[in-house]
């Protein structure tokens, strides 16, 4: 920041005035990179008060900090007036303020720093005033402002990013030795297809263009992307009959060389599964007509829930498959990977949850499933409030965790949307009940930003985002190895230790 102190007495000077609460400020004009409408912004959870979240603003995040906030008072509304300045600087950061004023001229002798301190209210740090006639403009020393309403680390952020990457390719070694399925719900029947070729899974949109004289299966097409994405209806696919519901899912999904969106009712989970509880599917089943013969495997997971491993290249007939190999408007996986920026080795994947209007990321290689949340969860005294319980999930005690709590934010009614994610880090393995899981989003490295600097404590858990430029959208991406506070992750190496012990004891003649 520049020194006001220093060119005052060296030639009119230009001031960005605005209000807060009623009162004149001003920032060296200097020193504004931009003026800006409030965009929207993701809170970033346990931030500092002065942290109203993260903003897009065209393709850069920005930490938006709050004026208000900052002087110690508290936060308003935000009003069609409010507007965002942006500061210059090595780590750029936008300032919430009421109302933008004007910009004014100001003769060098008029701008008095000695007074500063005497005109300064609670919470206010300044470097000088000045007079305009209508009103005392105070001049905001705003590193100081930040410096007092952001704890920051470098050091903190360093050895967070650094420990993160280390946990992430681990992550990665151990995903190569499992089995994943995403699971879906088609006219009340469960199907799973092979993670591996699931791109993404997206909400369906409000509408989609119909293409005339196309299949009787064939729903449309939708924008994605930069192309188009022909969506398929896996009722028709599975002889089962058609219907339009609410919120339906798409999952992308490469089969060949192509891209297709397959319709279904809607997902339901991210199984890491025992491959000696899949097995072939019944010979007999090949023999019948209809959705049967789409089944390649069948998944045993327990309590007498079955599910039906689909096999992609044979849901179509050949002459459909050919149109859509050939099909010049058809989406190439190889080319759309190109424009993406996609290689072996650049991709990433995300599990995408939703907790209020806010989104957040996990790798999906530390996510071992997606469950619903159980109707029974056991409630463990003289534990914190953010440990829900623990759950029986197919024979392993787990611990829960309920994340609107460790977020400290309110709390929520039960819905049947909330889902149980299962995430694994090196040591620990933990259910977080979440609101909702909206997608899997698949994305080049490049997409994934490291957190501004003004994010204080929330710094270890959100490390990075995912900045999705053409969407104006970004996501706040969770380390999973810092979802737990030190000493939450004691209570769960205790609690752990008691659980094999008890196991021990079971076993035992």
């Amino acid at each position: 920041m520049a020194d006001i102190a220093k060119t005052a007495g060296s030639a009119d000077e230009r001031f960005l005035t605005f209000k807060s609460e009623g009162r004149f400020y001003a920032l060296p004009a200097a020193l504004v990179s931009e003026i800006a409408r409030m965009p929207p912004l993701a809170r970033v959870p346990q931030a500092p008060p002065s942290l109203l979240g993260l903003a897009n603003l065209r393709g850069s995040v920005l930490p938006v900090a709050s004026v208000r906030a900052l002087l110690g008072r508290e936060d308003a509304p935000i009003t069609h007036a409010s507007r965002l300045i942006v500061l210059e600087g090595a780590s750029p950061v936008a300032l919430a303020v009421d109302q933008v004023a004007s910009l004014v001229i100001v003769a060098s002798g008029k701008v008095r720093t000695a007074e500063a301190d005497i005109a300064s209210e609670a919470g206010e740090h300044l470097r000088g005033v000045f007079d305009s006639g209508a009103h005392v403009t105070k001049i905001l020393d705003v590193p100081e402002l930040l410096r007092r309403g952001f704890a920051q680390s470098a050091a903190k952020r360093q050895s967070s990013v650094a420990a993160s990457r280390v946990a992430t390719e681990r992550e990665a070694a151990v995903e190569i030795t499992r089995q994943r399925l995403v699971t879906f719900e088609v006219e009340g029947q469960e199907y799973a297809l092979p993670l591996g070729i699931v791109r993404e899974v997206v909400t369906a949109p409000d509408s989609l263009t119909f293409v005339p004289g196309s299949d009787d299966a064939v729903r449309g097409v939708m924008s994605y992307r930069d192309g188009l994405l022909p969506l398929l209806s896996l009722r028709r696919l599975l002889g089962l009959p058609s219907a339009v519901l609410s919120r339906e899912k798409i999952l992308i999904v490469t089969v060949g060389d192509v891209l297709i969106g397959f319709v279904a009712d809607r997902t339901l989970a991210v199984l890491s599964v025992d491959p000696d509880r899949v097995e072939p599917a019944p010979p007999v089943l090949a023999a019948r007509a209809g959705g049967e013969t789409q089944i390649k495997e069948i998944y045993r997971a327990g309590l007498g829930r079955l599910v039906s491993i689909l096999a992609p290249e044979r849901l179509f007939r050949e002459d459909v498959m050919q149109k859509l190999m050939q099909g010049d408007a058809t989406m190439k996986a190889k080319t759309h990977e190109e424009k993406l920026g996609l290689s072996e080795g650049n991709e990433r994947r995300f599990l995408v949850f939703r907790l209020d209007n806010d989104e957040f990321a996990l790798p999906i290689e530390a996510v071992d499933e997606v469950a619903q949340v159980p109707d029974q969860i056991t409630r463990l005294p003289k534990t914190p409030n953010f440990l829900e319980g623990v759950v029986n999930l197919r024979g392993e005690v787990l611990p829960v965790v309920d994340q609107r709590r460790r977020f400290e934010m309110r709390a929520m009614t039960a819905g049947a949307s909330r889902r149980l994610v299962v995430v694994r880090t090196e040591q620990h393995r933990a259910g977080l009940i979440v609101d909702s899981v909206s997608e899997v989003l698949r994305c080049s490295q490049d997409r994934i930003k490291p957190s501004p600097d003004l994010t204080g404590d929330a710094l270890g858990v959100v490390h990075s985002v995912i900045n999705l430029e053409e969407l104006d959208r970004i996501v706040l991406l969770l380390d999973p190895a810092e979802l737990l506070t030190r000493a939450e992750r004691s209570l769960l190496d205790s609690f752990s230790k008691e659980t094999r012990s008890k196991e021990i004891r079971q076993t035992k003649p």
